[in-house]
């Protein structure tokens, strides 16, 4: 059983790293073959004292595997390097990636999106939306505090006394509550709003003021994300927003719909009353932003506010980034594996794809055809 892992373009981030080789080749028939020049923080040599083979040439690498980890998605030219019945593992999109999941079952090769894992206790440790989110909202603090000319904690000084900067955080998921902690650390002032109620005892726990908007009945979904908020709701939302941002120094919003348009948030009118060198990161430019004007991985300034748009803000902290994704890699892989048989249990006619919650939560395409009940009604509806 051949694990590859190819080089990819614009990821600063590695799908494995030597500590995680380490685990994975202890699995007897696993071996694990990298690209060489896969990673800038890690060299070659490392990858072969951890256990790994390393090939130069992509092709041959892919044609090689029964599994490939990657950040990204594979493109239609290298699925077709890739054999029949083998596994591929990457962050997929299925949702709006329609063309791609249709190659890879055309193609035979059975598909595992890593956004489709579900948040459940027991795939925690596999969570890679989560370890990522994470980072993000660490990152999209400290990129504020790089562009903000005002420093973040109250200062006593002989000159007088310098206030704290005023951060509000839309969104209190995992990237939103890392990004609470992370400006009240740094010392500033903190206020934070999310659609679910729920929410607001883990923000007060940080230390945050809760932004109180009645918006009528929302909620969550059973895997923890905000529901879609009716156009009624938010408008309510908006309102409220309006006075907490024009009075925050830093604004960092992290609402997203998973397989959606990300909802706007922050209007043109909304930027039109903040403070003239206030900034805004949005951790949704990727997927429509919920800032208007804002553009994927540029920064830009509107009516006098910065407004920073990085897609990849994991990938700003890629050491760190590189170690919780290949731990969350390794850790899904051990739990597909079947160590009695030296097989995975995906293919064929195994039914653990379909009665593991797991499994069957993140595979998308399984011999040749789309499995996932959600991606597959999706598809049909489109």
């Amino acid at each position: 059983m051949f694990v590859v892992v190819p080089r990819e373009s614009k990821e600063a981030r590695n799908a494995l790293i030597p500590e995680a080789v380490k685990k994975l080749t202890s699995l007897e028939g696993v071996e694990v073959l990298i690209q060489s020049g896969l990673s800038r923080h890690w060299s070659d040599d490392e990858f072969k004292d951890a256990g790994a083979g390393v090939e130069t040439d992509a092709a041959a690498l892919l044609g090689k595997a029964d599994a490939v980890f990657r950040i990204r998605p594979s493109s239609p030219d290298e699925i077709k390097l890739i054999k029949k019945g083998a596994l591929h593992v990457s962050l997929l999109d299925p949702f709006n990636n329609r063309r791609l999941v249709e190659a890879y079952a055309k193609a035979g090769i059975n598909v595992v999106s890593l956004e489709m894992i579900p948040r459940t206790t027991l795939a925690q440790k596999m969570d890679v939306l989560s370890s990522q989110a994470s980072l993000a909202g660490y990152v999209a603090v400290i990129k504020a505090a790089d562009r903000l000319e005002k420093i973040f904690p109250m200062m006593m000084t002989p000159a007088g006394t310098l206030t704290p900067a005023r951060v509000f955080v839309i969104g209190a998921g995992v990237a939103g509550l890392q990004a609470i902690a992370t400006a009240k650390r740094l010392g500033a002032r903190v206020e934070a709003f999310d659609t679910r109620p729920v929410v607001e005892e883990q923000v007060q726990s940080l230390g945050a003021k809760f932004v109180k908007v009645d918006l009528g009945e929302t909620g969550q979904t059973r895997d923890g994300y905000a529901k879609a908020l009716s156009d009624e709701q938010l408008a309510l939302q908006r309102q409220a927003m309006a006075r907490a941002v024009a009075a925050a120094d830093v604004t960092i919003t992290t609402a997203k719909l998973f397989g959606r348009r990300a909802p706007l948030i922050i209007t043109a009118e909304m930027l039109k009353e903040m403070k003239n060198g206030s900034v805004i990161v949005d951790l949704a430019a990727g997927s429509g932003g919920n800032v208007e004007g804002v553009k994927a991985d540029e920064e830009v300034f509107i009516n006098g506010v910065c407004i920073i748009g990085i897609d990849n803000l994991p990938g700003e902290v890629s050491v760190h980034a590189s170690q919780m994704l290949a731990a969350n890699m390794a850790n899904l892989f051990t739990h597909l594996w079947d160590a009695d048989k030296g097989i995975l249990r995906i293919g064929g006619e195994s039914d653990f794809a379909t009665d593991d919650e797991i499994a069957a939560g993140c595979v998308i395409v399984r011999d040749g055809s789309i499995v996932h009940p959600g991606i597959k009604a999706h598809y049909q509806g489109a």
